[in-house]
């Protein structure tokens, strides 16, 4: 969101609980004008003060749009005592028109037409602690977009999304095995330590999905401070998500701004590019502004690439860059506001906001 209209660090009787509500206004690239109320939870579940207890968090908001969107997420992650175990869950329902652009690296931004759906998400992992910040885990997750609508299409065209495979509803169901290394105490604002994930997923028509394929995400970040002296941290993003077999629905596709939390590709609108497989890259500079840390401020850069096989057209790559700044809203959790202008290619660019660090 742009404008905040205001925030609530809420008081707690328990010292290991820190809710902020935060209401808001704004405009976005893919929402247009927009109103929502998001809420953001820290809480210990072991002794706040022992150095290595991990935060767990969860991240709520609704918001509706001027493109008559609504958008109801619900986000958790949670550690368990002695940070033995991690519940991972993200449920959403989208009422979403949004803009698709084609596939592949080289799809025109000119091309760029509507889609109407709705789309409910489910997805439940538990990992259990192995050694020295590495968790194995299991999952399932469940995924469907229906009432899918093409909308403004290009006149006596064929789409790439009906050369594709275009159906009015898709569903993929699949079982999720990952293997997890998280060394940061505080996932909301890191400041140190390195976090990887590994997830691969298959679905099966047996569990309902549309038909079988599967993919796997290998993320990687890095938090590094630069001085002993300094606050300032350089945090690093890869983010790389493929497909291994078969032929994900349309929509299951790789695609910018389409991960968890809808934050790659800063600088281009959410579904600019599309492709069997993604491969990303950011970086960022985060420093202060004022002595008390409440103001902070970015630098950016990243770049995505997008191909129809993993050998193919990785040469093609669209970059982005950009500046923001950060309000630190609470105290307890590090929680801040980021306001972010990014810039892309073929004239892209906009406001990115989020509640929390982007990552």
């Amino acid at each position: 969101m742009l404008l905040i209209i205001s925030f609530f660090e809420l008081k707690s009787q328990d010292s290991t609980l820190h809710p902020t509500i935060l209401p808001a206004i704004g405009y976005s690239l893919q929402t247009n004008w927009a109103a929502a109320v998001n809420y953001n939870l820290g809480f210990y579940t072991g002794k706040i003060h022992d150095s290595n207890n991990k935060i767990s968090s969860i991240n709520t908001s609704l918001t509706y749009t001027l493109n008559k969107q609504i958008l109801f997420p619900f986000q958790s992650n949670i550690w368990s005592k002695n940070n033995q175990f991690n519940f991972s869950t993200d449920l959403r329902y989208l009422q979403y028109p949004s803009v698709t652009y084609g596939l592949g690296p080289r799809s025109s931004i000119d091309n760029g037409y509507n889609l109407n759906y709705n789309y409910l998400k489910l997805h439940q992992t538990v990992s259990k602690y192995i050694t020295s910040h590495f968790y194995g885990g299991l999952g399932f997750y469940y995924d469907h977009y229906w009432n899918i609508e093409q909308v403004d299409k290009p006149f006596n065209t064929k789409t790439s999304f009906e050369r594709y495979g275009y159906t009015p509803s898709e569903k993929a169901v699949g079982l999720a095995a990952s293997l997890l290394y998280d060394s940061r105490l505080n996932s909301i604002t890191p400041t140190s330590g390195m976090y990887g994930k590994i997830t691969y997923r298959p679905n099966f028509t047996f569990l309902g999905s549309d038909n079988n394929w599967s993919s796997i995400l290998i993320e990687a970040r890095k938090y590094i401070h630069l001085s002993e002296k300094s606050k300032n941290v350089l945090a690093l993003w890869s983010y790389n998500w493929l497909t291994l077999s078969g032929k994900p629905p349309y929509l299951f596709l790789p695609s910018t701004g389409w991960d968890d939390m809808y934050n790659t590709g800063r600088g281009f609108i959410q579904g600019r590019y599309r492709g069997k497989n993604m491969l990303y890259f950011e970086s960022e500079y985060r420093f202060g502004i004022t002595a008390n840390g409440k103001i902070g401020g970015v630098v950016f850069a990243n770049a995505q690439s997008f191909s129809k096989d993993i050998k193919s057209e990785l040469s093609v790559i669209a970059p982005g860059y950009g500046v923001g700044l950060r309000f630190k809203i609470n105290k307890h959790t590090g929680t801040n506001v980021c306001i972010d202008y990014a810039f892309g290619t073929d004239g892209s660019n906009g406001i990115f906001v989020n509640l929390g660090e982007v990552f």
